[in-house]
Order: structure tokens, then sequence, then C-alpha cells
């Protein structure tokens, strides 16, 4: 089939998931037009070719102390959006002109999205974000952000309303509530399936270090190595200071330590989380402020008890209490499988079939 494939490129998750499905989709024989904005449409630039990917404006967020400034956000993605709609209006003739596609996939990415509906053509989209909208949560993920949660809510059912269907990709499975929807576990790169998972001793720690003093002296304090990767962004080589090894990204690195480590602190972000969860590793998680969807993935990661969720680092006891019970969470983790990206594959072949024979 001719597939047009929006990717957004707010975060770099979306990119790194999509490029999987974009894989396989390629690997089956379809024709893909590949759409995508910022961050994301440089990372697929460079995985499939510049000739692969068109760019397109797209939304994005401004983050200041570990928090989502939502007046900056606001202001900064109209003013990118009134010089970004004549670059995409050109993009989408030039489309309607060259490729004709018959179905949508969107990643949370709206012009292709809004390309379909207004061509009538079955639109189906993948992504993480969806289970806020389409999902019953319990008390304990809402907990006291009750109005974050119908912010975002609100947003995610309003961003790409009424797909003929909605795969979600999660390692947690609410209740659905809504018809025309998939839950699917998360997506995995094959740098992850490839990768084997071994019970070290370190820690990977992976933080911007915005909003953080003093996370260094409590990793000293903990006595484990910690291979810390974001938080001094400019290095080029490994720094080492005691117990701690300050490492610049290399995502072979990176994976390779993740693979091999004991615990994990991170963020809230939905696709290290995924792979730490199918790597059984114990995660310690802190949400940005204000993003509800990050909140919602580390609630869900302590009420599945496979880790521990945070509002900052700040506090010492945090990370010495999280690497006490991580004998626990380990026992959690262990019941987890997950057959790489096989439902996720079979879930988006029978929905093509479907939409080939004309009954999506």
């Amino acid at each position: 089939m001719k597939i047009l494939y929006g990717v957004v490129g707010e975060g770099m998750g979306h990119a790194m998931r999509s490029r999987v499905v974009i894989e396989y989709l390629l690997s089956q024989g379809h024709d893909l037009e590949v759409m995508a904005s910022s961050r994301a449409c440089d990372f697929l630039t460079r995985r499939f070719g510049a000739g692969e990917v068109n760019r397109i404006h797209g939304l994005h967020m401004i983050y200041e102390e570990n928090r989502v400034r939502r007046g900056k956000t606001l202001w900064s993605n109209v003013l990118a959006g009134l010089s970004g709609i004549p670059q995409n209006i050109d993009a989408y003739f030039n489309l309607i002109g060259e490729f004709k596609p018959e179905v949508v996939i969107s990643d949370f990415e709206s012009w292709t999205y809004l390309f379909g509906k207004t061509h009538g053509m079955p639109v189906i989209s993948i992504d993480n974000m969806q289970i806020i909208n389409r999902c019953e949560h319990p008390d304990e993920i809402i907990g006291a952000d009750q109005a974050d949660f119908q912010i975002s809510k609100a947003f995610v059912k309003s961003k790409l309303p009424f797909c003929k269907h909605y795969v979600v990709t999660t390692f947690f499975r609410p209740p659905i509530r809504k018809p025309e929807t998939t839950l699917c576990a998360p997506i995995l790169r094959p740098e992850i399936l490839e990768a084997k998972s071994s019970r070290g001793d370190h820690l990977l720690v992976y933080q911007t270090g915005e909003g953080y003093g003093t996370l260094a002296d409590t990793l000293s304090r903990t006595g484990m190595e910690c291979r810390i990767y974001g938080m001094r962004r400019s290095i080029t080589e490994e720094q080492v200071e005691g117990n701690l090894r300050y490492r610049p990204f290399h995502e072979k690195t990176f994976i390779d330590d993740l693979a091999s480590a004991r615990a994990v602190i991170a963020g809230g972000g939905f696709t290290l989380m995924g792979e730490a969860v199918y790597l059984h590793k114990p995660m310690l998680g802190v949400p940005v402020r204000h993003q509800f969807e990050q909140v919602m993935n580390v609630r869900y990661l302590q009420y599945l008890g496979f880790g521990r969720a945070a509002a900052s680092l700040e506090e010492p006891a945090v990370i010495l209490d999280f690497l006490r019970d991580v004998p626990r969470f380990e026992e959690k983790l262990a019941a987890y499988h997950q057959d790489g990206n096989q439902e996720l594959f079979g879930t988006i072949d029978t929905l093509l079939d479907r939409a080939a024979a004309g009954v999506l």
C-alpha cells in the first residue's frame, strides 16, 4: 500500500519508535512518504535519507527547571506556526500530485492526519499518548493532578479525533474505555532487542542536570558506580570523579550500560522507561512538572511495582530508599514478558489488510 506516515517532532521518543515501524512497513513492501518536524525529521533523515523524509512545521515544548513553561510554549508555537504554515501547504500540494496515499499513519502528528481526513482516507494513530484519553485510570495515578490530567486529556482528545483505529503502545494495561482502540507492548528498537541483559553493579543515570544541584553528592554517597549521561552534555570524553563516571552520549555505549545496569535513574519519558521494563531494570522516574503523560508513566511504574516515582532528586533519601527496594522491584519485573514487537506488527498488518479491503 501507499502510506503517508507522519511523526511529531517534539521529543525523540516518537522518532525512535517510528523508525522501527517505518522499517517494518518497508520490509513488507509498502510504499511510504514520511513527513516529520523538528528533531524527528533530522533523526529519520539520517536513517532513511534526505529524499525519503519531508520536513514540516510541528509543535514544540519549552522546558525550564524541569517544568513546562506553558506561556512561552504557546507564543513560541504561534510565532513559528505563522512562518511554518505556508511551507506545509506547499508540501501537501506536492504530495497530492505525486504520491496519492491510500492510508495515513500518524504518530501524534497533525498535518498528515488533516490530509487524510480532508481526502477521505483511513487514518491510523500509533503512539503512546492516546492512552490518556482512551483508557480509564485509577485515582492512584491521577492523584492531586486532576487539573493537569484534564488539560492533557483534552489536548490528546483534540489532537487526532475520529481516527479509524488507535494503536496505543504501553507497558501498563488500564481498562479501555473507547472503541477502536488496541493496546500493544512498547515499540523496541533492534538495538534493545539484541542487547543481552545482565545484573550488573552500576547505576545508569540519565538527567539533564537542571535543578539537581545535590544529585552528584547523593550519587557519591551510594558507593555504587554511577554511569551518568546528560548532566555534562558538552563533554566528548568520559570524566571520572570517584564513583561517578560522566559519559558523552553514544548510543551503543548507552544501551550496553542500560542492559548491564542494576537500576536506572531517569526522567518520565516513555521510551527509556519501556526499554528498562523490557530489560527488567528497576527505575526511579522523575517526570517533568506539568507534563501529565510523564507523571502518569512514573506513577504506573510505581503502581506495578517496577520502580518508584519521585517529584525531584533533591532529597538524598529519595535515591537511597529506592536503592534499598531494588530487590523488590526486580521480583516484580521478573514476571514481565514481551515478545519483541510482534504484537504491534501483527496489529498493523491486520489494520492495513482491513484498509486495503475497504472495511477499516
